[in-house]
């Protein structure tokens, strides 16, 4: 298979990253099914693709035609199978447990065309860990995208021992495609490459909080004003979620048993009061009166 093979690409899960990704897909030409097991989240993204579109050509971003085109190419369907049956490209954007992805990736084994690549789009979770729940384990690959997918350039195409050449190659070539910036991890890294130098980022700015030295406030605009970042680190967390980061931290930690992983004692306590982030209308900062 090559890239113009490529037509029809199948996103499960239709959360914040999922619908995203299909609507920066549909948009570039792709026919694009999205589906999810709750309805009510299905509806929600299908609103929020209703609302983008007229928005884009409103502020002069895109014409008329071009936003039709766009929400005729993309579908939304409660049911996995149908979802995927015609699939060349399936990109999985559910959320981080491994146990769920690997039935995923079984259903999706079955349901889907023998050609179809099985991207998932973990941000940790490394595809060999995936790939043996499948028969075609060389068509499994991480394609991890940033949030926002609209606008983030940035995907981290992440090859495993069991990925072929041809399906990084067609990874690499999609993500051209959709006008975004891929880069090539030849080998599973715990991090994957970019959260693997934030992570140290964040680390230091965590322990500067925790012992008293800075506010967030604070130690979010040194680093934009400073170090030329687009947004702090806090505020970046508040935008992926509090709760992911505390996630990746037991799960490196259970990895590793180094003690150094586990969260800090203030992610901990974001964590158990629930604060995650905009999605939840608090965390590092407060975003209830918006």
């Amino acid at each position: 298979m090559k890239i113009d093979d490529v037509k029809n690409i199948a996103v499960i899960g239709a959360g914040n990253m999922g619908h995203q990704i299909a609507l920066a897909s549909a948009i570039k030409g792709f026919k694009v099914a999205v589906t999810d097991v709750k309805d009510e989240v299905l509806k929600k993204a299908e609103a929020f693709v209703d609302k983008y579109l007229p928005g884009r050509v409103a502020k002069g971003k895109m014409t008329q035609e071009q936003a039709d085109q766009a929400r005729a190419n993309i579908r939304f369907t409660g049911d996995l199978k149908d979802a995927v049956k015609d699939a060349d490209y399936v990109i999985e954007a559910v959320l981080e447990i491994l146990d769920l992805k690997r039935k995923i990736f079984a259903d999706l084994d079955k349901m889907a065309p023998p050609h179809a690549i099985l991207a998932t789009n973990s941000s940790f979770i490394v595809s060999s860990k995936i790939a043996d729940a499948t028969k075609r384990p060389e068509k499994v690959v991480n394609l991890h995208f940033f949030n926002p997918a609209l606008v983030m350039k940035l995907v981290e195409v992440v090859q495993g021992p069991h990925t072929s050449d041809e399906t990084v190659e067609i990874s690499m070539a999609l993500c051209q495609k959709l006008e975004k910036v891929p880069v090539h991890l030849k080998k599973e890294v715990d991090g994957f490459l970019l959260n693997r130098i934030f992570r140290a980022i964040a680390r230091e700015s965590l322990w500067i909080l925790d012992m008293g030295v800075a506010s967030v406030e604070d130690i979010d605009k040194a680093c934009v004003y400073g170090a030329g970042h687009p947004m702090g680190p806090f505020r970046l967390n508040d935008l992926t979620g509090i709760d992911l980061s505390y996630i990746m931290g037991m799960e490196n930690f259970r990895a590793t048993g180094d003690r150094e992983n586990l969260p800090s004692p203030s992610v901990v306590e974001k964590y158990v009061k629930g604060e995650y982030g905009e999605k939840t209308g608090k965390g590092w900062y407060d975003y209830s009166k918006k």
